[in-house]
């Protein structure tokens, strides 16, 4: 039983290196990016709404996600559990481009936004919120499949 695991181990990687296992893409992923819906906090009926309370994405495609505030309300926009499952190519901000390992929050004090161009890499249900407003509605859901 020790011997096979290993054997077995090594056999699939071995065939993931030549093409066995089909799931490899060509080209560079990151430079096909889908515009997800933006997602906005605040609006003029409701100081607490939130655009989308859910996207549902997949593992190896790019996306491009806007993140805005009305500044109606304070937003410290945070998904930490997301962060971690994805490949964060950059953040665009106020004509600045960010290039970062991770993106712990993304706060608007007023009204601002920001784009995240990212690409999901582990699947799972990931909670996304404006930190300490959850109980308000001002949170939602990244469905990563």
């Amino acid at each position: 039983m020790r011997v096979a695991k290993p054997f077995l181990l090594n056999i699939l990687f071995i065939g993931s290196l030549i093409g066995f296992d089909q799931s490899h893409a060509a080209g560079d992923l990151t430079m096909r990016t889908q515009t997800l819906p933006a997602l906005a906090f605040g609006s003029e009926e409701n100081d607490y709404a939130v655009s989308q309370k859910r996207y549902e994405l997949e593992t190896g495609v790019a996306y491009r996600l806007k993140i805005s505030s009305d500044g109606q309300k304070e937003c410290a926009f945070q998904a930490p559990e997301f962060a971690h499952s994805i490949f964060l190519r950059k953040v665009e901000a106020g004509g600045i481009e960010i290039k970062a390992v991770t993106l712990l929050e993304l706060e608007f004090e007023d009204a601002g936004e920001a784009e995240i161009f990212f690409l999901p890499v582990k699947p799972g249900n990931f909670p996304f919120y404006c930190k300490g407003l959850q109980n308000k509605g001002m949170e939602g859901e990244f469905i990563v499949k």
